[in-house]
């Protein structure tokens, strides 16, 4: 998402929905992802936005209320890009696991991509903010439990073991992007590794 400076408030958009609302959703969206969640004030989305506080508040209950919205839009983001990938292999578990690690890659070697949003949120939410801290869970389970899924489709032995270290190899390459610039790290390494796991998971004893 890009933000867009502006020094003037832009008119409703046909049904109401304000374009000022979006402005703002947009920056902040931007600013976290490449700042962080806790580095990014309201001051600081309003004066990207080209907007102010009134406009802020008047579109959001608080900063926690954007947050929540920020990453509810990023798991959506994440979910359209996952079945996208595996839509291209129908009925082929292994093809999809490998099909997500292949467009990982592709998205590591853009110089926009600083891993997973969510990922990055697990690291600066506490426990104690119970909303988001929730929220970053329940995906990040739904992740794992996609994962066990397909690795029980594929006939391992283990299933739930090698969907975690699928997970963890998929996680990892989100971080270490973080690192290292354009996909030249251990993230180039991943796809080799998911299919030497899977290779051991699969065969016989």
């Amino acid at each position: 998402m890009s933000s867009e400076k502006s020094g003037t408030e832009m008119p409703c958009a046909p049904g109401g929905k304000t374009r000022v609302r979006d402005r703002i959703f947009e920056t902040a969206c931007d600013l976290f992802y490449r700042h962080g969640i806790h580095g990014v004030g309201v001051d600081a989305i309003v004066a990207e936005a080209g907007s102010n506080k009134m406009s802020f508040y008047r579109s959001f209950e608080s900063k926690d209320a954007l947050v929540t919205e920020y990453l509810r839009e990023q798991e959506r983001e994440y979910w359209a890009w996952w079945d996208a990938a595996v839509a291209r292999f129908p009925g082929d578990p292994r093809r999809q696991v490998e099909a997500l690690f292949e467009a990982q890659l592709e998205i590591a070697k853009s110089n926009a991509c600083r891993g997973c949003a969510l990922g990055n949120a697990a690291v600066e939410i506490s426990d104690d903010e119970d909303v988001l801290s929730n929220l970053v869970r329940a995906y990040k389970q739904q992740v794992r439990k996609r994962l066990h899924g397909m690795a029980q489709a594929m006939g391992a032995r283990d299933a739930q073991s090698l969907g975690d270290a699928l997970m963890l190899l998929l996680d990892g390459g989100h971080f270490t992007r973080l690192i290292f610039p354009l996909g030249s790290g251990p993230i180039s390494a991943a796809l080799p590794a998911v299919r030497a796991v899977i290779n051991a998971y699969l065969a016989p004893d």
